[in-house]
């Protein structure tokens, strides 16, 4: 008997290796589904479940020691190392000079300016 598998046994060979590779891929697309589920069901969730930005915050400098600016807490130009405060807390710091942020102008939200 000859060595070479038949042509229906490569036909057979050839089908298992589709399957295989097919259940593959479609675990991989449901994997990429049900992550695309839920990054929509987040998104979609009402803004009240969703925590309220802080009044007022402070940046730091990268050593977070000096302070850098004070932001309003929605405002996006303040950067990583940012600490909330009270709007007391804000007041002061500018007053004791720490700039305002020239986008959110928390001075001007503040009563500062006038």
């Amino acid at each position: 008997m000859s060595d070479n598998p038949s042509r229906l046994e490569l036909l057979q060979f050839a089908r298992r290796v589709v399957v295989q590779q097919a259940t593959s891929a479609l675990a991989q697309l449901d994997g990429w589904i049900a992550a695309e589920e839920r990054r929509e069901a987040e998104s979609s969730k009402p803004e009240e479940t969703r925590p309220a930005p802080p009044d007022w915050v402070v940046e730091r400098a990268p050593d977070r020691k000096e302070l850098v600016a004070v932001h309003r807490g929605y405002c996006w130009g303040a950067g990583r190392n940012r600490a909330t405060v009270t709007r007391a807390q804000a007041v002061e710091a500018l007053q004791q000079q720490v700039p305002a942020c020239t986008e959110c102008r928390p001075d001007t939200a503040l009563g500062l300016l006038g």
